[in-house]
């Protein structure tokens, strides 16, 4: 394949509630090639799920696609029946979900959890499937496969709740694995064996990943291509070498300079101003101005557009230049 494996353009999402609208998308446009690992980084409620799920028609009752293509293999998601979109979820598509205790059923034994994938999709039959999963849980580093089979979810600890699910979404080996959060609410020992194993995995199956989480660490240090988001749009996206050495956004360096890093021992951590709002107007300037250092009467009134540094790196700031200059 020549083209990317997915590319969203131009992705508006919004949810209505009984008061207003929250506009939580607002124009996304990006691509993911084959065996490539994008990051998608941001606070709570920047959008980064709600753009991925929203393109493989996860979601809500009250949220509507209100312009926008997400083009999988030359097929535009967001045109598909559901029935369509069933048969590329679980099988074209894996999906690892934030929190695996209330992903996974609680009254049903794991092993038949991850063979239901591999049933639903006639990816193989009984037997197979049975031979499949019990290879899974072994690749996924849970002991006595067998016995481990007729477990139930609450019966594993979290890290290994969180194998389950790799497990599920690898059951069918999917092309594109969309990673929502994985190593969510796991101590940092856990998270490194996590990630360590989806690393493997990736590598030996060839498979691409879209990683989303908030954590820019796991991000730089498991991803080839970084995406930044806040309010709804990308602020900033290149490659991970080109990112580590010239963030340029003012939100991109304001999260890199309130983490703590190994080595940086006595640093202060340096927290962004003011908190995130709730989009609940369709933008009519950056996003981040009022909480911008950078800050200039254009912010305030007209959007910035994400455009194009080099070949390896785009930025949505009117001062991204300057910013950049007077950052180092």
């Amino acid at each position: 394949m020549s083209g990317p494996l997915l590319a969203i353009e131009n992705l508006h999402v919004q949810f209505a509630r009984s008061e207003d609208q929250v506009y939580a998308v607002n124009g996304v446009s990006f691509s993911i090639h084959e065996n490539e690992t994008l990051g998608i980084v941001g606070e709570s409620g920047s959008g980064k799920s709600v753009m991925l799920m929203s393109s493989i028609g996860l979601l809500r009752e009250n949220g509507k696609i209100t312009a926008g293509t997400a083009n999988f293999q030359g097929r535009d998601l967001l045109k598909l029946r559901p029935k369509q979109l069933e048969d590329i979820r679980g099988r074209d598509i894996g999906v690892i979900f934030q929190d695996p205790m209330t992903s996974l059923n609680p009254v049903m034994r794991i092993g038949d959890q991850i063979m239901e994938a591999m049933l639903t999709h006639q990816y193989a039959g009984r037997k197979e499937a049975f031979e499949r999963t019990l290879h899974l849980l072994h690749e996924m580093g849970i002991p006595d496969p067998k016995a481990r089979f007729k477990n139930y979810p609450h019966e594993f600890s979290g890290g290994m709740r969180q194998r389950i699910m790799i497990a599920i979404a690898l059951a069918c080996e999917p092309q594109l694995l969309i990673a929502d959060e994985p190593t969510t609410a796991l101590d940092v020992t856990v998270q490194m064996q996590i990630l360590a194993l989806l690393q493997e995995l990736r590598r030996k199956r060839g498979m691409s990943v879209v990683m989303v989480t908030h954590d820019f660490g796991v991000a730089t240090n498991f991803c080839d291509k970084i995406v930044v988001m806040y309010g709804g749009q990308i602020m900033e996206m290149a490659d991970t070498d080109q990112f580590i050495r010239k963030t340029m956004h003012p939100y991109s360096l304001g999260l890199k300079r309130s983490i703590i890093e190994v080595g940086h021992r006595g640093k202060a951590i340096v927290p962004i101003p003011g908190a995130a709002k709730t989009m609940t107007q369709a933008p009519a300037g950056c996003p981040f101005a009022e909480r911008c250092p950078y800050r200039t009467e254009r912010c305030d009134n007209e959007v910035p557009e994400l455009r194009k540094l080099n070949a390896d790196h785009y930025i949505a700031c009117h001062r991204a230049e300057e910013v950049a200059s007077l950052a180092v």
